[in-house]
């Protein structure tokens, strides 16, 4: 009887022994995977709220100083207004932005960042303000001047700026999804060396927690692509344009300053021709914009079809494109892609059973004849348009076959 107990003292301190085993396994088990689910919030909502954030004021600041140039390019004054309304609705835009980025709550490293970025903030709207007093004294041609060697220079460094803070955000999410890692890890041999301690209950308390623990992985892994995916349709948005999926403004400046480059280095001519589409607005007026987003739509794809796979379109806005033509010879190159685009717009087209004619005035310049940079390309065919839209082209203008 003695030696009886004595096995079963020994029996029931090794039960109890085990039973507290598998309570730790499974506090320590519950306790990790908490903290994986804390962490992964962290990636998912609180970093990605605000890189939306960032991505939301970089595209308004874009917005408003696109208007703000329109403003300045425009004629008419009911035009102008209705660039104005952009520009005030965009400044609405940025403002919310960064009052919601606010209060999410910053780092020393980010507040810092965001006081710099409050500073061009104030820089921007002093000279963005300045233009709009010079357009409305009628002073046009200082206005331009302002917008082009102030305010868009300092529109472009708050835009570093943002970028530089959106990346920040996304190494955070990188730090947080490898200590998610190293979290799982460490709960994962914690609970295996506990199992093989606890023999058969122990391993059978190991396996369900390694069962969990891979419907976790599965769930990170979800999530993983799905911020990936979340990451491609951010970088699509920002390059390009929602309704023709043709290359926004930001994409062909950074496409034209590449083929500048590679013309200036290895002695070779880059085209440009700027679309802008006639009578537009009386389309829309009178058939409705759904009518206008299929007309932008199919020229969008009759401006790709009529061009070389090597050249590109892109859509600046409104009904307004461009054509970046690369590694010509001359302008008679230019001409005959010219001549190329007005052919495929001038076929007839047919929008909800509607004939509606679409037709273009194309200016063009070339590189390095008509301008050393982007800029200065990009005003020079705008201007050459200008002047087929009014009829006040130079006499080689009108020469040219597709007038």
């Amino acid at each position: 009887m003695p030696l009886q107990r004595g096995f079963s003292l020994t029996t029931g301190t090794a039960f109890i022994v085990l039973i507290a085993l598998i309570f730790g396994l499974a506090l320590n088990g519950l306790l990790q995977l908490q903290a994986l689910g804390t962490q992964m919030r962290t990636v998912v909502e609180h970093h990605n709220r605000k890189i939306d954030l960032i991505t939301q004021t970089q595209v308004a600041a874009h917005i408003r100083t696109d208007s703000l140039f329109r403003m300045a390019l425009a004629d008419d004054p009911f035009e102008r207004d209705t660039y104005f309304m952009e520009f005030n609705h965009a400044g609405f835009l940025v403002v919310s932005g960064r009052n919601a980025l606010r209060q999410t709550g910053f780092t020393p490293d980010e507040q810092r960042s965001f006081d710099a970025q409050t500073r061009l903030v104030n820089d921007i709207q002093t000279a963005q303000h300045r233009v709009i007093d010079l357009l409305n004294a009628e002073r046009s041609t200082e206005a331009r001047r302002v917008l082009v060697l102030e305010a868009i220079p300092i529109q472009e460094a708050f835009n570093r700026q943002l970028a530089d803070m959106r990346n920040l955000y996304q190494q955070a999410n990188l730090s947080a999804q490898k200590q998610a890692q190293q979290t799982y890890q460490h709960a994962f041999l914690f609970t295996l060396a506990f199992g093989i301690a606890a023999i058969a209950l122990a391993l059978l308390i190991a396996w369900y927690t390694l069962w969990k623990a891979r419907l976790r992985s599965q769930l990170i892994r979800e999530q993983m692509v799905g911020l990936e995916r979340s990451h491609a349709a951010l970088h699509e948005e920002a390059t390009h344009d929602p309704l023709t999926g043709l290359a926004n403004r930001r994409l062909f400046f950074d496409r034209l300053q590449q083929a500048v480059r590679h013309a200036h280095r290895y002695g070779g001519k880059v085209g440009i021709l700027y679309v802008d589409l006639d009578r537009f607005k009386d389309i829309n007026d009178r058939h409705g914009h759904h009518v206008g987003d299929a007309v932008l739509t199919e020229v969008a794809k009759r401006l790709t079809s009529s061009i070389r796979d090597s050249d590109s379109v892109a859509r600046l806005g409104g009904d307004e494109f461009v054509v970046l033509l690369e590694e010509v010879q001359g302008r008679q190159d230019c001409i005959a892609a010219a001549h190329k685009v007005e052919q495929a717009l001038n076929a007839d087209t047919n929008f909800y059973g509607l004939d509606v004619k679409i037709a273009a005035s194309i200016g063009q310049a070339l590189y390095p004849d008509d301008g050393a940079d982007e800029d200065t390309l990009i005003r020079a065919a705008d201007a050459a348009m200008y002047r087929v839209k009014s009829g006040c082209e130079s006499e080689g203008q009108r020469r040219l076959p597709f007038q």
